[in-house]
């Protein structure tokens, strides 16, 4: 029982966390981007490693640098697309190596559960030739964390660790170990090595290319790569499965009379690994998601054998038991599932039970919350058939009926350049264009354009929405609010500041709520010719949960049920029996909908 103690059901960012504490990280930073988030949220429980939210990915990417030449061991973590906005720093850390052990965590997201895109990041590592690994579970997750610290601080390279949102999210058992005391290394001024100069940087890029070698050679040799054979090889007929990652887990539940070369180490790839493991077989089978990353590579090794892979699976989206098992029919000619269901995990030959019936859940699209602040700004820029260009947050939903206001949402901070481009390539356009961003996402990517559409003389609207958080990812602190990631007291910035210290003359700070000023606000300031800010300010409803006394109602007596409240798309107002009502457990008393009904038939009264 002893032994139960040191073991914890941890998701795979939880098992990160955990793995930073025990490797002696000193240093960690991200930008919350889901399904990352949680790293940095669990690392700012160990009071022993400094931690903070950036203000965007590149900066934790260009701060976690600074923190590893001084001799830190350093995590930095972000989501998938967060690795594009810290691109151009990551690519020549390749050339400039570490002093202290740096660790890059990104999460790919298969299947877009909370993304713009479902790109697959292991490319990057290709591309920059930095060693990868991929955890299968929350163990691994943990123990990878100080395996890429070693293999960082021997090689003289960052490492990535590559994760997707099953990983991310899904618990397992992890077994929890001591922290290590890990000595900084001393900074000592290198021109060379770190300021890539043309002269320097091609120095350097040979000095990449040979460490590379060096990292093939260490996938080669490495125990992270391993085999898992079944307990009878016989039954395999002469087949094998290459993986890596989640896809590990599904293939081992699928195929479980074949043998697997499960790969941690998945660039550089051991390609003398992958020919000594089809030694033997007839068929290769490359199982993973997204694209056909490890098939490309080890059709390049040229095993000798036929290899299938994405031509059997889809090349978006998740991979689920579904889709293995419908491969394992097709070559092993059974059912599994079939197998499995009936308690015969034998036959191949098992019949489906006629009567079983297949619940179909209804669809719940995503809406923003009762109460949001947000709503009042979609509603009136709709009413107003406004051009929004959108970007990343909560009120991204508003392309969703029946507010159905967004244009465009294309990354974080593009709206704002959007909307300049729009008003240069056709004129016309003028009064009609509106940008919307988020307070973390303008701290995050919107100053630049800000700045930008003042120098080139942009004139239209741009809407701040302020609601005190980072809410999408789960209402973390960013810049604006005065409070640190580790509970510090800082300097709080505001919008409107930095609005008006860009060149901006106009600008006007409104609370949502009060609908009929903001809307008389937003239609003043698309009549002026030069460009206009408006900080639509109101706190995120999930951060005070408390209740007025007050009670929002519909008069039925007066009601003339023409539906006008619907469209202001409140969850918390319903229309049931033929009758329209709020939903007093739903409502937040924000009393916009008051405004809403021409006809004075919601009320606000006392409880």
């Amino acid at each position: 029982m002893a032994n139960l103690k040191n073991l914890k059901l941890l998701t795979g960012n939880e098992a990160i966390a955990q793995g930073a504490y025990e490797a002696g990280v000193k240093i960690a930073a991200a930008y919350p981007g889901t399904p990352s988030t949680e790293i940095l949220e669990n690392i700012s429980k160990y009071k022993e490693i400094y931690c903070q939210w950036s203000v965007n990915e590149k900066v934790a990417m260009e701060f976690a640098s600074g923190s590893s030449i001084a001799g830190a061991r350093t995590l930095v973590a972000m989501k998938h697309v967060g690795l594009n906005v810290a691109a151009d720093p990551f690519m020549t850390l390749s050339y400039t190596g570490i002093n202290g052990g740096l660790v890059i965590v990104f999460a790919d997201d298969p299947g877009m559960h909370s993304s713009q895109n479902e790109q697959d990041n292991r490319y990057y590592s290709k591309f920059s030739k930095i060693p990868m690994l991929e955890p299968s579970d929350s163990q691994e997750a943990k123990d990878f964390v100080k395996e890429a610290l070693n293999m960082s601080e021997k090689f003289d390279t960052p490492v990535i660790i590559r994760t997707t949102t099953r990983i991310s999210h899904s618990r397992s058992m992890v077994r929890i170990g001591e922290r290590c005391n890990s000595k900084s290394g001393n900074y000592k001024k290198n021109c060379q090595k770190y300021v890539m100069i043309p002269a320097y940087g091609r120095k350097r890029h040979k000095v990449l290319l040979e460490r590379w070698k060096k990292l093939t050679k260490f996938a080669e040799n490495s125990e992270l790569n391993k085999i898992c054979n079944p307990p009878d090889v016989s039954l395999a007929g002469d087949v094998g499965i290459i993986t890596s990652g989640i896809s590990y887990q599904y293939a081992r539940e699928v195929f479980t009379n074949t043998p697997i070369l499960k790969l941690s180490i998945t660039s550089p790839i051991a390609k003398k690994t992958v020919k000594e493991f089809a030694n033997g077989k007839k068929l290769l089978i490359i199982i993973e998601e997204l694209e056909p990353f490890l098939e490309e590579q080890i059709k390049e090794a040229n095993p000798g054998i036929k290899i299938i892979g994405k031509e059997y699976f889809p090349q978006f989206g998740e991979l689920s038991l579904e889709i293995l098992e419908d491969l394992y029919d097709e070559i092993f000619g059974t059912s599994l599932f079939k197998a499995i269901s009936s308690g015969n995990t034998n036959s191949g030959n098992i019949e489906p039970e006629e009567n079983v019936k297949v619940r179909s859940i209804p669809q719940r699209p995503p809406v923003l919350c009762a109460g949001c602040p947000h709503r009042s700004v979609f509603y009136i820029l709709k009413k107003l058939k406004t051009i929004v260009m959108g970007d990343i947050g909560c009120y991204t939903l508003s392309v969703l009926p029946p507010l159905s206001s967004l244009d465009s949402c294309l990354c974080m901070g593009a709206g704002i350049g959007q909307a300049l481009g729009m008003e240069k390539a056709d004129p016309e356009l003028k009064g009609r264009i509106v940008s919307v961003i988020g307070d973390s996402t303008f701290f995050h990517s919107g100053i630049t354009p800000l700045i930008d559409s003042v120098y080139n003389k942009g004139s239209g609207l741009i809407i701040i929405l302020d609601n005190r958080t980072t809410a999408m990812t789960g209402r973390q602190v960013n810049p604006g609010i005065g409070k640190t990631l580790m509970e510090e007291t800082t300097f709080e910035e505001k919008p409107e500041v930095i609005a008006r210290a860009a060149g901006i003359k106009n600008v006007k700070v409104v609370n949502p709520y009060n609908l009929m000023l903001l809307e008389k606000t937003i239609k003043e300031e698309l009549k002026k010719q030069e460009l206009s800010v408006i900080v639509s300010r109101q706190k995120c409803v999930l951060l005070d949960r408390t209740k007025s006394s007050e009670r929002v109602y519909i008069d039925t007596d007066e009601c003339a049920k023409c539906g006008l409240c619907l469209k202001f798309g409140c969850p918390a107002i319903e229309y049931r029996n033929n009758e329209y009502t709020i939903n007093e457990l739903l409502c937040t008393n924000c009393k916009v909908c008051v405004d809403i009904c021409k006809k004075g038939a919601i009320k606000v009264g006392d409880k």
